[in-house]
Parts: structure tokens; sequence; C-alpha cells
């Protein structure tokens, strides 16, 4: 069995998404990020950062992973599943990961809090960060042009770019201009796992209750 703790965040749903897509059984434990439930004492104990997804291997002496992007590859080479095992393909598929993590998730992060969060609209500091999500989404679509996946078969590196692609609009960064990157993009929402991936955990109502958590989260 897997513990994953995770949340309604793309980063979350990188690891939800994975676990179904190998169909390890797991068992999920949500956490309140805007109580602050990733800061407590006992999941600090698994993730020193305080941050979501993490997981729990306990199949493996209770062995504790965090990071999502290690997440993933832990993942794929305990299945063997969706990450190459020859040299190049496998570096293919780490770079478009790398790609993600350090840079659509940060720009786009960004992107989202400025645009969405943040009490005080700076137009110069959302402009920035859309405009920087903006290009890495060309340079995915310049990649897509030539394949139907990010490394031409289906991989880790494709869940971890589409988990944050789909939230594009929460962004407020359009991609319909962007074919390539459109195709791809309903190729993967309608895939299966996908689809299951994203409803866990489940997410709950949006309030002003929830948008004054999330802007509590940027002082954290």
């Amino acid at each position: 069995m897997i513990d994953l703790y995770t949340a309604a965040t793309p980063n979350g749903y990188k690891a939800s998404i994975m676990l179904e897509e190998i169909g390890l059984d797991y068992n999920v434990i949500a956490l309140n990020l805007a109580a602050g439930e990733q800061k407590s004492p006992a999941f600090l104990a698994i993730n020193p950062n305080g941050r979501i997804p993490a997981i729990v291997d306990r199949y493996e002496e209770d062995f504790a992973i965090f990071e999502s992007g290690a997440i993933l590859v832990y993942l794929a080479e305990k299945s063997g599943q969706l990450l190459p095992t020859d040299r190049k393909g496998r570096s293919r598929v780490m770079q478009w990961l790398m790609f993600q993590m350090g840079g659509i998730g940060p720009m786009q992060g960004q992107a989202n809090v400025f645009f969405r969060y943040f009490e005080e609209k700076l137009p110069a500091v959302i402009s920035r960060y859309q405009n920087e999500t903006r290009r890495l989404y060309q340079v995915l679509d310049g990649q897509l042009a030539q394949h139907e996946y990010l490394c031409g078969d289906y991989s880790i590196a494709d869940i971890a770019n589409w988990s944050w692609v789909r939230a594009h609009n929460w962004a407020g960064v359009a991609i319909d201009d962007l074919p390539h990157l459109q195709r791809w993009h309903d190729t993967l929402q309608a895939r299966p796992a996908c689809v299951r991936g994203i409803a866990v955990p489940p997410r709950p109502p949006r309030s002003d209750a929830t948008i004054a958590g999330a802007r509590q989260m940027l002082t954290r």
C-alpha cells in the first residue's frame, strides 16, 4: 500500500494520476493547506519542506518520498512503467520532467498567485509571469508538433506537464492558438487515469473562506 499525502493542486495531481496509471493500491490522506496541516510535526517528519505531495511506501519499510518529480520517478522505477530504461530514452523524459519542475511549475505558480490570490494587483508582475508561462507553453507546442507525446511515448513527463497546463485558465494564459498543445491537452484530459487522478482528493466547493485561506498561505 502507498500512503499519498496530497491536496487539490497541480503537483498533487501528478502523484495521484501516476498512481492511477500504474494501478498500485494507495490510501489518500488529504491535507488542509489553508489550515496549515502540511506544517504539522507529523507531516514534517515525512517531508521536511512541508509541501504536498508526499508518499510513504508501506511495501518498502515505510519509505517516504517527497517532491512531486521524485515521486514520479520512484513510482515509474518501482512499477517499470512510463519511464524508458535505455539511457537516451530516460534522459529525454527526465529533460521534459525537469522542464516542468524548473520552468512551468514555478512560473505558472507565480502567475496563479498574482493573478488570482494576491490582494494588490500588480500589472507588471502579473504580465511577467503570464508571459513567461506562455513562452514555456510555446516550447511545449513546438515539441508536440513533432511528437504525439512529449517524448514520443506517453511518460511521466506528460503527466507532470499536463497537470499544470490543464490549469492554464486559472493562471490567465490561453492556449487556443497553440494547436499541438491543445491537441495533447485534450488527449490527456480524456485519458481515464487522468480523469480519475484529478478527482483525488475531492475538491471542496470554492468559497470566500477558501480564497482567504489561499491568501494566508502566501505568507507561510
